[in-house]
């Protein structure tokens, strides 16, 4: 059976816990994942978290980064410079990319068709085989080049998706909001997730658990080791 994985590209874009949430949510469906982490990413991670991102010791770097085991995940990692690299063509097997967060200068490299380095190589493939790409633009205000830049990945067929969390589910946390937006992520991308408490058309119910009132009452969802909620009842939470 040919593997057919997603490409996941972390830009330079302050928001890497948005990365890290989406590559949780992929790992955990079962996906099989292709990472590339651009270079002035390495920098956005070192300063937003203080670990350090290397291609020699990538795996053990990112299981750190993720907090995880990846013992048996189907996960590949290409550096952002090897334009000879699996997702450069394509003719190489891949269901589609995400780009989160995604950088105003990745943004406008894609849209130009710039190719400068792999993450922007593997989004113009992903462009012109016709595969999903959901562009994750986390910066504002936007300036008017940038508003172009994403009208024109809209109408190449991308999906733009800023990470834009809402608040109706009754988030309590900042990883409740971050899995938010990594949960919208997954939906463009039809990967089961349980990220997030559903809208269910009752005004209040992120307040209250989500429970309906003629229900009585119901215990309290439990954190969970994300200091998110369990599944079921869980809340939402540059280049």
């Amino acid at each position: 059976m040919t593997r057919t994985p997603w490409v996941v590209g972390v830009s330079g874009a302050s928001g890497t816990p948005y990365a890290k949430a989406v590559l949780g949510g992929l790992l955990d469906a079962g996906q099989p994942v292709d990472l590339i982490v651009s270079r002035a990413a390495r920098l956005t991670i070192l300063d937003e978290t203080g670990l350090a991102f290397r291609d020699g010791r990538w795996h053990d770097d990112l299981t750190t980064w993720l907090g995880r085991d990846l013992t048996g995940a189907d996960l590949a990692y290409w550096p952002p410079g090897d334009l000879a690299a699996g997702p450069s063509s394509g003719s190489y097997p891949a269901r589609g990319m995400v780009v989160v967060p995604a950088s105003t200068g990745s943004i406008a490299g894609i849209a130009l068709g710039l190719s400068k380095d792999l993450l922007q190589r593997a989004a113009d493939v992903t462009l012109k085989e016709r595969r999903p790409l959901v562009v994750v633009p986390r910066e504002t205000p936007y300036t008017r080049a940038t508003l172009t830049h994403l009208l024109a990945l809209n109408d190449a067929g991308s999906i733009v998706l800023p990470a834009s969390p809402a608040f109706y589910a009754g988030a309590q946390s900042v990883q409740q909001l971050v899995d938010f937006v990594a949960a919208k992520i997954l939906d463009v991308l039809a990967v089961e997730h349980d990220l997030l408490r559903r809208w269910s058309g009752r005004l209040g119910a992120g307040r209250d658990g989500g429970r309906d009132p003629a229900a009585g009452s119901a215990p309290s969802p439990m954190p969970d080791s994300r200091g998110g909620l369990t599944a079921g009842s869980r809340s939402s939470a540059e280049d």
